[in-house]
């Protein structure tokens, strides 16, 4: 049986037609944390932002790591599958449509975990600052996935290879596969939030 249960903040939108927003904190972050950038991508969106339930020193993640960079893989695929079984317990309890991930740094790398481990639990993502998730991904079909990476080009922790590869890895896969290289380290830029939100304005009137 797999566990489902997070500590989550849900905050209901006032957009019907605004995609909700599964968000994804980075290592040392809350459910918290993410909630006005969720606002400001996609205003009037229904926010699903839960905690993650593995401690790194104190500091909540969402999967264990053995270094900087270096994934316990069969804890993420195990965390993946957890997330993907809470966000679709949240979606009936709280009556939305499948969520666009917004991740950033650890919850990005579990946000593209899930897409490849469960992928009808996501309509897409907007992932910042991912790395490869898994070295040995399943065989996933993400046709009709949209996709925006935004990768940092001094970023210290993601090498440009890498998140390369997990663009190419995606798009292999069928996802539509946005990736923007911004002149940025690993921290968010204002460019981050304008690009996002620019992306999921058209998410939104291609949908409508």
């Amino acid at each position: 049986m797999i566990e489902t249960s997070f500590i989550y903040r849900f905050e209901p939108g006032n957009r019907p037609e605004a995609p909700p927003l599964l968000l994804l904190h980075g290592t040392g972050g809350d459910e918290n944390d993410l909630l006005p950038l969720g606002g400001m991508i996609s205003p009037g969106s229904a926010l699903l932002s839960p905690r993650g339930r593995v401690l790194e020193h104190g500091m909540p993640r969402f999967f264990r790591r053995l270094a900087e960079g270096v994934f316990d893989e069969d804890d993420v695929r195990k965390r993946a599958l957890e997330l993907g079984s809470f966000v679709v317990d949240a979606r009936q309890r709280h009556g939305i449509a499948a969520p666009i991930a917004v991740g950033f740094s650890n919850g990005a790398n579990i946000a593209a975990a899930l897409l490849l481990m469960k992928p009808d639990a996501l309509a897409g993502a907007i992932l910042l600052r991912a790395m490869v998730p898994l070295s040995d991904p399943p065989r996933a079909k993400l046709d009709g996935k949209q996709v925006l990476l935004l990768s940092g080009q001094a970023d210290p922790i993601v090498p440009a290879h890498n998140s390369a590869r997990l663009a190419a890895l995606l798009s292999d896969a069928g996802a539509e596969v946005d990736h923007k290289i911004l002149p940025a380290g690993h921290q968010l830029s204002q460019a981050d939030v304008m690009l996002a939100r620019d992306w999921a304005s058209g998410i939104e009137a291609r949908a409508a």
